[in-house]
C-alpha cells in the first residue's frame, strides 16, 4: 500500500494556476493565501501523471476517440462507489460540468424559460442561465435546527408552465450537504409530476464521508431515473480539474437521444486524449488514493471547528458531510458584506469566496476551502484569529 504525504507544500505559483496566479486581479492582492478556487493544493496522484507521462511517450497527439477501457472504468467505479448499475450507452463525455448545463438549456429551453435553483447554491447555477436570456427562480433552502433542507413547500407553490428545469448540486456546495434518499425521490416525484427535467450536479459524489451514503440521482426512483440528467466527473476527487473530465449519464432513452444527438451535432461530446487516460487511471487505480486523501481533509475538517470553537467562537462551521469545502457561518460578528470581506481579505489576508455570491441564504457566510496542507491552513487561521481581535 502507498502512503501519499499531503503535507508536502507545492508552489504554484507561474503556472497559470487560476487559484494564485489571478489573485490580484480578483481580489487587488497577490499575496494572499488562496483558500477559495474549489481545486486542492495536493499533488495529482502518481497513477494518473504516469498514465499521462506513458501517452506522452508515444510523441503523435492526432485525433482521438474514447477507447473501451474509458467506459469500462466509469462503469466499474459507478458500481464500486454507488452500486450503480450504468449501461455504456448512457454516458458521454461532456467539456465541463458548468458547460453541460448550458448545453441542456440550450437543448431543452427557450430564452424567457424558468429555471429553478435552490440558493445558497454554485453560483454559476444562477449566472449561466440570465447570460443566458433564462428566468432564474429561487427556492431558497430552509434551515431547521441549524440543517439546510429542501423547501417542498415552497417549491410547488412556484412552479407553473414557464418552469421547464430544475439545477440540483448533490453534494451541495457550499454546504456540504449529502442529500437524503426520501429527499431525492420527494424531489424527483414533483419534477416528474411537473414535467421538469432535473440536472444533478455530482461533481463532489466520491468524496463523501463516513456515516453518509451518496445516492446519484437517477437510483432513488424510476421517476428521478425518467426525468433527470446526471454530471460526473473526477476532476474535483483527483485533483485535475484542469484536464477536464467530465461526463453525463443519461439513463431515460427519449432524453438521452435529445441531449446526446444535440451534443454529437456539435461535436461537444468528444473529448482529449489525456481526458480519456486520466479519467481511466484515476477510477481504476484511485480508491486507496481516495481514503487517504478524504481521511487527511476529515481531520482538516476537525481542525478548524476545533481552532474556531477555542479561538473565534463568534465564526461557527455548517458541518460538512462531503467534498474540502467549508461553509463558515460569520453571522455572529455582526458585519456587513463590505466589512466580512474587508475583515477576511485586507486584515487577515486570506482569499475566501464570499457568501453572497452563492445568492439568498448565503448572507454573512464565508466558504473556505480546506483541500490544502495543513500548515497552510493552520497559518490562514492564525492570521484570522490576529484580525479578529485587533
Amino acid at each position: 500500500m502507498n502512503s501519499y504525504n499531503f503535507d508536502e507544500i507545492i508552489d504554484r505559483h507561474n503556472t497559470n494556476c487560476l487559484k494564485v496566479d489571478l489573485l490580484n486581479e480578483r481580489f487587488g492582492n497577490a499575496n494572499l493565501i488562496p483558500l477559495w478556487v474549489a481545486d486542492m493544493d495536493f499533488r495529482t496522484p502518481d497513477f494518473i501523471v504516469n498514465a499521462i507521462k506513458k501517452r506522452c511517450e508515444h510523441e503523435i497527439f492526432g485525433y482521438t476517440f474514447a477507447p473501451d477501457a474509458y467506459y469500462k472504468s466509469i462503469i466499474a467505479w459507478l458500481y464500486y462507489k454507488h452500486q450503480w448499475v450504468v449501461e455504456q450507452e448512457w454516458l458521454t463525455y461532456i467539456p465541463g460540468i458548468v458547460k453541460g448545463i448550458a448545453f441542456v438549456l440550450d437543448c431543452f429551453t427557450r430564452p424567457g424559460d424558468k429555471v429553478i435553483i435552490q440558493p445558497p447554491v454554485y453560483h454559476p447555477f444562477r449566472l449561466v442561465p440570465e447570460m443566458q436570456g433564462r428566468q432564474v427562480v429561487h427556492n431558497p433552502l430552509k434551515q431547521v435546527d441549524g440543517l439546510y433542507q429542501m423547501d417542498f413547500e415552497r417549491l410547488e407553490s412556484i412552479i407553473d408552465e414557464q418552469c421547464k428545469v430544475l439545477i440540483l448540486c448533490s453534494p451541495h456546495n457550499p454546504g456540504g450537504i449529502v442529500w437524503g434518499k426520501e429527499t431525492l425521490a420527494r424531489l424527483a416525484e414533483i419534477c416528474a409530476r411537473h414535467h421538469i427535467l432535473l440536472v444533478s450536479d455530482e461533481i463532489h459524489a466520491e468524496m463523501v464521508y463516513p456515516l453518509y451514503t451518496h445516492h446519484p440521482f437517477p437510483t432513488v426512483s424510476e421517476a428521478a431515473a425518467s426525468c433527470s440528467i446526471t454530471f460526473m466527473a473526477p476532476s474535483k476527487t483527483f485533483n485535475i480539474a484542469g484536464i477536464v473530465t467530465s461526463y453525463a449519464v443519461v439513463p431515460d432513452p427519449q432524453l438521452r437521444h435529445t441531449f446526446f444527438s444535440f451534443l454529437k451535432a456539435r461535436e461537444l461530446d468528444e473529448g482529449t486524449i489525456f481526458s480519456y487516460e486520466a479519467t481511466s487511471a484515476a477510477y481504476t487505480y484511485g480508491a486507496e488514493w481516495l481514503q487517504q486523501m478524504c481521511r487527511y481533509i476529515i481531520d482538516n475538517v476537525q481542525f478548524v471547528t476545533d481552532y474556531l470553537q477555542k479561538s473565534i467562537p463568534a465564526i461557527k462551521v455548517y458541518r460538512p458531510q462531503a467534498s474540502f469545502l467549508v461553509w463558515l457561518d460569520c453571522r455572529e460578528l455582526g458585519l456587513s458584506r463590505k466589512e466580512l470581506v474587508t475583515l477576511f481579505r485586507d486584515k487577515a489576508g486570506l482569499a475566501l469566496n464570499d457568501g453572497e455570491m452563492f445568492g439568498i441564504g448565503g448572507e454573512g457566510y464565508m466558504r473556505m476551502n480546506i483541500g490544502c496542507p495543513r500548515a497552510v491552513l493552520e497559518h490562514a487561521l492564525n492570521k484570522l484569529h490576529t484580525a479578529c481581535k485587533s
